[in-house]
């Protein structure tokens, strides 16, 4: 695929992992991948326009009802979308219906004229990777055809070498570090047929696995810090993303 290397405007649709989360900035509020990418591609072109209609905890569904329309209204030259793995990590899942709907935001997303990136999502090697995996590639097998239907981009974070590593994932195991999410931006930036900064699915060095008894502590504080709220409000039908707003809502002049 012949690919656009300028853009004026960007506009990134989906939940936590577009959000930024667990990205943190000293003012507590999350930066991530497509924040990163933003500014690169905003040193590029002045006057470069960014808006990021994430919110954290959004099913598939409610990205398509919530986000889409705005974000092809928009009429950006770069859009990505993300979603479909807060559903397939349900308990109770339908994944047809997971696909279709991720079909749907593509094609709304495509209809808008820019340039669409999808991706398959990065995987944290362990249990629960290894649980959900089949629906996972599910969803990725009809990622591939929804890009290919809609002339988008795929970014294979899925199969990344590195990706999986716990080293790049915070403590909460659901969301990538600071380093995964520069890692993502770097991935996305090349995919685009930008030039490449870094080689973005290097090994981290080899380190020797903590003990038992750090690792035994680490699994409680998580339990404690992390599972725990996720199992309630799984059992309230509550999200993380309850009330809160995108935190770029408007396609405005990217200031870092």
């Amino acid at each position: 695929m012949e690919m656009n290397a300028h853009y004026t405007s960007f506009v990134a649709v989906g939940d936590s992992f577009t959000e930024g989360m667990s990205d943190g900035l000293p003012d507590g509020s999350y930066r991530g991948w497509a924040d990163l990418l933003a500014a690169r591609l905003a040193a590029r072109s002045p006057g470069f326009r960014y808006a990021n209609l994430a919110v954290r905890g959004k099913l598939i569904g409610q990205i398509v009802d919530e986000q889409c329309g705005p974000a092809a209204a928009m009429g950006a030259d770069l859009v990505t979308l993300v979603g479909g793995l807060n559903d397939v990590l349900r308990p109770s899942c339908e994944v047809d219906r997971v696909c279709a709907l991720l079909d749907r935001a593509a094609a709304r997303l495509a209809d808008g004229g820019g340039q669409l990136v999808l991706m398959r999502s990065p995987g944290r090697r362990g249990p629960v990777l290894e649980r959900f995996r089949p629906r996972m590639e599910q969803l990725f097998t009809r990622i591939d055809e929804a890009a290919e239907r809609h002339g988008a981009v795929v970014v294979d974070l899925y199969g990344s070498r590195t990706l999986g590593d716990p080293r790049l994932w915070a403590d909460d195991r659901l969301h990538l570090n600071a380093e995964g999410h520069r890692r993502v931006a770097e991935a996305v930036w090349q995919a685009l047929g930008l030039d490449a900064e870094s080689d973005w699915d290097a090994p981290l060095p080899a380190a020797a696995p903590p003990g038992w008894g750090t690792r035994r502590a680490a699994d409680l504080r998580f339990a404690r810090e992390h599972l725990v709220p996720w199992v309630g409000r799984r059992l309230t039908g509550r999200s993380s993303g309850d009330g809160r707003p995108a935190k770029r809502p408007e396609l405005l002049p990217y200031e870092g």
